[in-house]
């Protein structure tokens, strides 16, 4: 059995990325938006290092449940939000600014609704 406050106070910092991650993405309007100005390179570095945080959390939270706990949400791509924390970690210098606004434009909602089904059923 795994430690449910512990579990829940990782989900809640979870939750608390992905909010960051929504206020900087706010005024994203495309991949480009990103590379175009210094405060668009300045979003994506900090989009990117919540989206390190959020996947080193769900590596550890799928540790802690011997990945049963992810496992009830199927609805969530688990893999490729823990991959994606691999890829910006080993290829930081080579971020595919199109991957980073797909992913903040078409699967954070989803994400952050599973994230508070979780906190809510624990």
């Amino acid at each position: 059995m795994y430690d449910k406050e512990l579990l829940a106070d990782k989900l809640t910092q979870v939750s608390d990325a992905l909010d960051r991650v929504a206020r900087r993405f706010a005024g994203i309007n495309s991949a480009n938006d990103f590379l175009d100005s210094e405060k668009g390179l300045d979003m994506l570095d900090g989009i990117c290092m919540m989206l390190i945080a959020v996947g080193e959390n769900f590596k550890a939270i799928d540790r802690m449940t011997e990945g049963k706990f992810l496992e009830q949400y199927p609805k969530v791509n688990w893999r490729g939000v823990k991959g994606i924390r691999d890829v910006i970690s080993h290829q930081y210098f080579n971020i595919d600014a199109e991957e980073i606004f797909y992913i903040c434009s078409q699967d954070l909602e989803q994400l952050q609704a599973t994230v508070e089904k979780m906190i809510q059923n624990i």
